[in-house]
């Protein structure tokens, strides 16, 4: 099979790829703009395999995509090209829109255009993956709730309001021209090659440089952490085995304040790097609170059971990836100081 992945020199979109490339024997053909958050670097270790190819090009660029889609026929579409940092969307929603509605459009119609060249059994195995968040749900405050497949749309920052526009457009797609498209939502992520500015790899950077560890007001804030292999591993599931026209919640089943995040990774540090910048007696010093973030939710949730009737469930423990991360990261410094040196 071959599979068309988006965004792939992103943190999720490089997990996937160097997963099926080194886990299975599909052909991978990555597009990405590489923007600040795209790194070849995190392609190393799949680069010079004959399974993969990579063109840099934006997925506005229709003329491009469908020169890409003729010349490879791929037998599916993963598309995970998205701008994500919600702080960026509050600065400025510019580079959200273009990238994750209008971006999504022009896939969208390339893609449409494609399928409709295809022979009727092609066009029957064809897949249109959408890889979404929860955010576009909005936010469950202090509820017992968890969002499900069904939850209304509500989402409050311009980033996630940018996702689930390009969720409706996909659905639009599928409804009305019958493209073969599923649709994904997934907690927060973690893992090896995450971009520096999202909380669990800042958070280590920051202590090995003895600098503050910055959290947005108090720091209760709920979020269900995913392990990235995790996410992974359920996108490949769904891929195989999901229902066309349906939607999946990936969650790590693991709710988390985001205070309790910052701590673990200190204690994790204290043991993995015990030798600290000298002004510093204990990791946990250098945590500091700051103004919560504008319209901040308060909690997200996932109920996963559909997808685990898939086959889907989660086989890592949060204690244990957590700390895996933490170690990548004591060990991968050239990695990260070459994106702060940029």
């Amino acid at each position: 099979m071959k599979l068309l992945i988006t965004g792939g020199a992103g943190f999720i979109g490089s997990a996937l790829i160097r997963y099926l490339i080194h886990h299975t024997e599909h052909s991978v053909i990555n597009i990405d703009k590489l923007t600040y958050a795209g790194n070849l670097a995190n392609l190393a270790s799949v680069s010079g395999s004959q399974r993969y190819l990579f063109y840099q090009t934006d997925i506005t660029e229709q003329t491009v995509l469908s020169k890409i889609l003729n010349k490879h026929q791929p037998d599916a579409i993963i598309h995970l090209a998205a701008e994500s940092h919600v702080d960026r969307s509050i600065d400025t929603a510019e580079h959200f829109i273009h990238s994750n509605i209008i971006g999504t459009y022009a896939l969208l119609e390339t893609t449409h255009h494609y399928w409709q060249t295809l022979p009727e059994k092609q066009q029957q195995n064809f897949r249109f993956l959408h890889v979404s968040t929860d955010e576009v749900y909005g936010d469950l405050g202090k509820s017992e709730d968890c969002f499900h497949e069904n939850s209304p749309y509500a989402p409050n920052s311009p980033y996630s309001a940018s996702k689930a526009a390009s969720d409706h457009l996909v659905r639009a797609w599928h409804k009305t021209h019958q493209l073969p498209t599923i649709i994904t939502h997934s907690s927060n992520n973690y893992g090896h090659f995450q971009y520096p500015e999202k909380l669990i790899p800042k958070t280590i950077i920051s202590a090995l440089n003895g600098k503050p560890i910055e959290i947005y007001g108090t720091g209760e804030q709920i979020r269900d952490w995913l392990y990235v292999d995790e996410h992974i591993r359920a996108l490949y599931c769904v891929l195989q085995n999901g229902r066309i026209g349906e939607n999946y919640l990936i969650g790590g089943q693991n709710p988390q304040t985001n205070i309790a995040i910052v701590q673990q990774i200190c204690t994790y540090l204290e043991e993995l790097a015990p030798n600290k910048p000298a002004h510093i007696q204990h990791y946990r010093d250098l945590i500091t609170h700051i103004t919560d973030r504008k319209g901040h939710d308060m909690r997200y949730a996932l109920d996963s059971s559909k997808i685990q009737q898939l086959g889907w469930c989660v086989q890592t423990t949060f204690t244990e990836s957590l700390k895996n991360t933490v170690q990548w990261y004591i060990t991968n410094k050239i990695w990260w100081q070459n994106i702060q040196a940029a």
